[in-house]
């Protein structure tokens, strides 16, 4: 039996799933991965039609990916009815990371932002996750100099299927840099599949837009960015020269479904 079980004895409601969610921060803190698979549902599955095995292994991967990656929480609400309850949460993870471009290491950092609700039922008397739903999602992932410099994706939380959206992205160059950018659409899956990065150099007014076609299977997306940042240097007169100084990456959640799923 999990160590954790006593603070199950008594059925305390709220205080017993603002524990279950602590235990959810201190696992995942220690990449835990059996404390962690103790506080979800055999069934559990997520609003992406993940199901617990799936699920972990996302898990797993990201750990396997950033290893020293961190996470924070806060509770929003917390609504209980009989057997099953819900609590909205605020989610925050920082990590490091490294990528190697032209035989050179580039230091990064990862920054994640999400809000969701985690759904709760009792199982032999515990109260355990059986679902999970984000309203919204964003994750800045930024080596070199791009860790400096303002940007911003911004996509709708949520479309219809088929529907038409754009995705908006923004930058604030710093002088003498020169950016290339792309914006891209993958339906949520595991494995995921990504698309080609087709890159094109920032308009004048530092603002590139794509339209997409929201996928017809009601599968919720992600828009990604993928930023590339050089820098000139004047050698002398008659020469600049031209250098890699960053790349980044931005992603956010586009919830597709109709309107009636989607407010649920």
């Amino acid at each position: 039996m999990p160590a954790h079980a006593d603070i199950f004895k008594k059925d305390d409601g709220t205080k017993a799933i603002k524990q279950v969610l602590q235990l959810q921060n201190k696992y995942a803190e220690k990449h835990n991965l059996k404390g962690l698979l103790s506080l979800y549902s055999p069934d559990f599955v997520s609003d992406d039609g993940f199901k617990k095995d799936d699920y972990f292994k996302l898990i797993e991967d990201t750990w396997k990916s950033y290893t020293d990656i961190s996470y924070n929480y806060e509770i929003k609400d917390i609504k209980i009815t009989g057997e099953t309850a819900q609590a909205q949460v605020y989610e925050t993870a920082l990590a490091t990371a490294t990528q190697i471009e032209d035989g050179l290491t580039i230091y990064g950092e990862l920054k994640s932002y999400s809000n969701g609700i985690y759904t709760f039922k009792k199982v032999n008397n515990k109260w355990l996750i059986s679902g999970e739903k984000l309203k919204d999602e964003k994750s800045f992932l930024k080596y070199g100099d791009t860790r400096f410099v303002e940007m911003d994706l911004k996509s709708p939380e949520k479309v219809k299927p088929g529907e038409y959206y754009t995705s908006t992205l923004t930058i604030e160059p710093p002088e003498n840099t020169m950016f290339v950018a792309s914006i891209n659409r993958d339906k949520i899956t595991y494995p995921q599949e990504t698309s080609e990065d087709v890159f094109r150099k920032l308009p004048q007014d530092n603002i590139l837009e794509r339209m997409f076609y929201a996928n017809k299977d009601g599968k919720n997306e992600y828009n990604v960015a993928t930023i590339g940042m050089s820098k000139t240097e004047q050698i002398d007169e008659n020469r600049i020269k031209l250098y890699m100084a960053g790349l980044a990456f931005i992603m956010t959640r586009v919830n597709v479904g109709e309107e009636d799923e989607q407010n649920q």
